[in-house]
């Protein structure tokens, strides 16, 4: 598996969970999909995540998780890994979920941690180990106990990061005394990722390695500033960042995914559509959202129109900001 050797040199940083844009009619906006992985990529992120929690993946059919793989993994054209969302609460549904992305292409695979049927710590491990053997891609665990009920204990973490099939967690517990725990008893290569955006900064000085973030599709220049700035020790410069980052990320995570696209669809990249259960965003929602986007857009955020198809997607801060923007 020589494509995906050393997943710890990509497993870092800012990973974006991707959103999938619909049109009006309800159907995948492949087009759209295209424009924002490009995005993303042109950024300079190491790898996306296609099909997870952003992409709605409870409402996608077998054939439209595979189109989005198959379409990530030709716009990546190997500048960045492409992590598909194989998750179930099945475990033979996951294992099918899992082949199927290894075979349109993905080099890796992201796998939740089983909902609704509240399994023993015992029963999550075997389902990890079930998936694992099923397939040739690495496996990065997800561990997001406000939609599975259960959280992934840290023996539990611990034992299976003792096999090389498991590269890496995310962890959207929350909790950044988990890391400092966990980072002794793990491998080196093993990597770890907050899923919340507003706490990235805790979570990297405690140890991680970065974050699957919804915040990087709306400004990912902004944020791989903000690792880069952490990465090279100008602390003040990162919190700055991530401070002006702060108040958007919390309105994302607050109807999410619907805020998400709603605020990439003001920037021009997708309708905002979302399918039921998720509803779109009320009035209010719209306006707050809006003026946070606002705040930013002038000095910040590109636009569809400014970057598509002339010229790949690119914001307009740079990956090491100027004295005069921090």
């Amino acid at each position: 598996m020589a494509h995906v050797a050393d997943p710890a040199t990509w497993l870092a940083g800012y990973i974006p969970d991707m959103p999938t844009p619909f049109d009006r009619h309800g159907d995948i906006d492949l087009a759209a999909f295209t424009r924002i992985c490009e995005r993303q990529i042109a950024a300079g992120v190491t790898a996306i995540i296609v099909g997870e929690t952003a992409g709605e993946t409870s409402t996608l059919t077998p054939s439209e998780r595979e189109a989005l793989v198959r379409t990530a993994v030709r716009v990546a054209r190997g500048r960045a890994r492409v992590i598909a969302g194989a998750g179930s609460n099945a475990t033979d549904r996951a294992i099918t979920f899992t082949q199927a992305a290894e075979a349109a292409g993905a080099d890796a695979a992201i796998s939740v941690v089983p909902y609704y049927n509240n399994p023993m710590p015992a029963g999550m491990v075997a389902h990890f180990r079930a998936i694992a053997r099923s397939t040739g891609l690495p496996i990065i665990l997800h561990d997001i106990p406000s939609r599975s009920v259960r959280s992934l204990p840290d023996d539990s973490v611990a034992e299976l990061a003792s096999s090389e099939s498991f590269v890496g967690l995310r962890d959207s517990t929350g909790a950044i005394g988990r890391v400092s725990r966990l980072r002794s008893r793990l491998p080196s290569s093993f990597s770890l990722l907050s899923g919340d955006d507003t706490t990235l900064l805790a979570y990297l000085a405690a140890g991680g390695h970065g974050c699957v973030s919804t915040l990087s599709n709306v400004a990912p220049d902004l944020c791989i500033a903000i690792h880069a700035c952490f990465k090279q020790g100008r602390l003040q410069a990162a919190r700055d960042l991530h401070q002006r980052l702060t108040p958007m990320a919390a309105l994302l995570e607050r109807e999410h995914p619907a805020a998400l696209k709603f605020a990439l669809s003001l920037l021009g990249f997708i309708d905002p559509a979302t399918r039921l259960p998720i509803a779109p965003l009320d009035a209010p929602a719209k306006t707050e959202l809006a003026r946070v986007i606002a705040d930013l857009a002038d000095e910040y955020l590109a636009s569809a129109d400014d970057a598509w198809p002339a010229r790949p997607v690119r914001d307009r801060a740079c990956s090491a900001p100027r004295a005069d923007r921090l």
